[in-house]
């Protein structure tokens, strides 16, 4: 990014006007191809391919050379968009091939999808001070969406499972919410996301300023984070499996308040102890922010006709998504305002929320 707005010759404040494009980009795509009910109407596969086709060529967008920052938000917001044909329509196509074992399939897709985030911190570990030509980053990131695209429509063809809806459903949008297991469970979702991206967001922050009030300590804020989010990956998987023994709610229920633990003891722990200490907790709480998300999605499908699966699927991930801005930008504005330790303990709203959604209602043995 800094490298874009050097090419460009951006102000410093691009910055977050670039970002935040892609994200209102997901936001408006989700609202859009829940509304259009796109993933229900037509071959999923089918969408994901044009969906990462289109991503792709808005995303190599940017490389224009008479761009200015009006064009080139306009093409990380169309990237944005594209974007919704791509993970919300991944986990309909997981849910038309599994009946059974869906929370552990959507476990291994939420897995791999935390570790891509965890990446971008892997890479400036190994890689320090080198300068990778920003050009290059576009031309692969586009190569592989492409690439992707291509297994989903060649490999994957519609599931047994999928049931198609043949004209447009407007009301789906909010007709699914009538539902109270499927309100119970999207609820509980929304309740997950308000924390999930702010601690994802803002896991560096907090370990520059522990470096800050602690000299001493030696470690890699790059690594550390990678660390931190990258378990979440298996947090997911290993989610689906204990799924399957102890059912799909109470395994939700117990990696949320875990994770709402975590908010109210982090003050705590950014002063006790060691920065060992410190850091296995962050990998604890990494482990188990994230856990719930797969096994949310799946009491979501499960608690939908199977032919408007995917526009639930969808409308639950845009509303999930736009939660995530607001708490992020919460901490944003606390931390100029308070002492950083304390900051993650407005996440706990999220969690508390989301267990108060999940079982407030009991609906049976089934979940």
């Amino acid at each position: 990014m800094p490298d874009l707005l050097a090419e460009f010759e951006l102000k410093t404040a691009a910055l977050g006007h670039l970002t935040s494009a892609v994200q209102f980009g997901f936001i408006t795509g989700t609202f859009s191809f829940a509304l259009f009910t796109i993933s229900d109407r037509f071959s999923p596969s089918k969408v994901f391919f044009i969906s990462a086709v289109l991503g792709a060529a808005f995303n190599l967008g940017t490389l224009l050379e008479n761009n200015n920052l009006y064009s080139l938000i306009f093409f990380r917001f169309l990237t944005g968009f594209s974007l919704a044909g791509i993970y919300p329509v991944g986990m309909k196509i997981a849910s038309d091939y599994y009946e059974k074992g869906l929370g552990r399939s959507l476990g291994y897709l939420v897995g791999a999808l935390v570790l891509g985030t965890a990446f971008p911190h892997f890479l400036m570990e190994v890689t320090g001070n080198m300068q990778l030509p920003w050009r290059a980053v576009v031309y692969f990131t586009s190569g592989i969406a492409i690439t992707g695209g291509l297994f989903i429509l060649l490999l994957i063809p519609d599931g047994p499972y999928r049931s198609r809806l043949n004209t447009p459903d407007f009301r789906l949008v909010y007709s699914v919410f009538k539902n109270v297991k499927f309100r119970s469970a999207a609820f509980g979702y929304f309740g997950h996301m308000w924390e999930l991206y702010a601690f994802w967001a803002f896991v560096p922050v907090l370990l520059h300023y522990y470096k800050v009030y602690h000299p001493e300590a030696g470690f890699s804020v790059a690594f550390i984070s990678f660390l931190v989010i990258g378990i979440g990956s298996l947090g997911c998987i290993s989610g689906g499996y204990l799924s399957e023994k102890f059912g799909l709610r109470n395994t939700a229920g117990t990696a949320l308040f875990f994770s709402g633990c975590c908010c109210l003891l982090s003050p705590v722990m950014f002063f006790a102890g060691s920065q060992i200490s410190l850091i296995l907790f962050l990998i604890f709480w990494g482990l188990v922010v994230v856990a719930d998300s797969p096994l949310f999605s799946t009491l979501v499908a499960q608690n939908t006709p199977a032919e408007s699966r995917g526009t639930a699927l969808t409308i639950v991930n845009g509303i999930g998504f736009s939660l995530t801005i607001i708490s992020i930008q919460l901490l944003n504005i606390l931390i100029g305002s308070i002492e950083p330790n304390l900051i993650f303990l407005f996440l706990a709203i999220g969690p508390v929320f989301g267990l108060l959604s999940l079982f407030r209602n009991k609906y049976g043995s089934e979940d």
